[in-house]
């Protein structure tokens, strides 16, 4: 059993370990727990884990193990990362910055269920129009002191919006392999082309009282959109997106783009967004905008949640398994 197990370093987003090593002849290694999850695996007697929610604290646990994989008792220790960094007030213009831990909703199909208890809704910006299917909502919910962020695509061409025919067939590329949606050219050479379309999008948004805006597939990167994009198209795209909401006073989060995520798309979105980060293990890339003071509202669909929840608030995430549909139904991690 490793013996002396300490904190030997902290700061927002980890815990840096120390411990003397087993006496045993047998130990192959060590395995690294973090309120009773592996978080990793060692043949050093060191460990950092990190992706931790800052100003939380955590028991860490180290355990021996040998070469038939059986493992020792667990030398314990606690310890806490370092305050979150002061997120700063609101702007003159008012625009939402969401809490890192921001309980939600996500349903942008059907009519809009107001009794699930959330401190934001995300819900389809063209459903809340006057006349349309949750005309009122917006307001009901702002009744009950709830923010609501409107679901828009930024990137892609849907037929089955009211502003479908304004958008230039040239502009159009492949299916997005949902049924009826199509990438377009986010190349900074054709913005003049269609932007001003989805910019009338984000006036809509305002218009109807939204808090903020989710924009959604800006990411063609590692998919077939039908042009040449490159990952600094979509990274300028991104930015432009997020500038345009904000020249509105709208808050604006990062969704998906996992390839895209740097200091510069952290500094200009106010929090992301993601779909299936566990189930594809690349949820580390967006622990910077936790460590920004930023939230991150995390989906599985697939995975369930006793496999991914407990990892996701250790980074500090909003986490909920959701169906494909984005109907009412949800399974939440806090």
């Amino acid at each position: 059993m490793p013996t002396n197990l300490s904190a030997v370093g902290v700061s927002v987003s980890s815990v840096s370990l120390s411990w003397s090593a087993s006496v045993s002849v047998s130990v192959t290694g060590y395995r690294v727990f973090a309120d009773g999850v592996r978080v990793g695996s060692t043949s050093s007697t060191a460990f950092s884990v990190a992706g931790l929610a800052c100003g939380s604290s955590h028991t860490f646990g180290v355990a021996a193990v040998d070469g038939t994989g059986k493992l020792s008792a667990k030398a314990q220790a606690s310890a806490s990362t370092l305050a979150c960094p002061v997120v700063p007030p609101p702007s003159a213009s008012g625009i939402w910055k969401p809490a890192l831990k921001t309980t939600w909703q996500w349903q942008i199909t059907g009519r809009v269920d107001e009794t699930v208890p959330a401190q934001m809704f995300d819900i389809d910006l063209f459903d809340a129009r006057p006349g349309e299917i949750n005309a009122g909502v917006i307001d009901r919910l702002h009744a009950r002191g709830i923010a609501v962020v409107c679901y828009l695509d930024t990137g892609a061409w849907e037929s089955y919006r009211p502003d479908a025919a304004l958008f230039p067939l040239d502009v159009i590329g492949n299916s997005t392999g949902w049924t009826g949606e199509n990438w377009l050219d986010i190349r900074p050479a054709s913005w003049a082309r269609f932007s001003s379309i989805v910019w009338n999008r984000l006036d809509l948004a305002k218009s109807l009282g939204c808090d903020g805006v989710e924009p959604d597939q800006n990411n063609p990167i590692g998919n077939d959109p039908g042009f040449p994009i490159t990952q600094a198209d979509q990274k300028a795209w991104y930015l432009e997106v997020a500038r345009q909401a904000h020249l509105r006073g709208l808050s604006v989060g990062m969704k998906n783009g996992i390839e895209t995520v740097d200091a510069d798309t952290v500094a200009a979105f106010d929090w992301a967004l993601n779909e299936e980060c566990f189930q594809y293990r690349e949820c580390g890339v967006i622990t910077p905008f936790v460590s920004a003071g930023k939230a991150v509202f995390q989906v599985e669909y697939a995975t369930l949640t006793t496999s991914f929840c407990p990892q996701a608030n250790l980074y500090g995430f909003n986490s909920m398994r959701k169906r494909l549909a984005l109907g009412a139904w949800r399974e939440v991690c806090w």
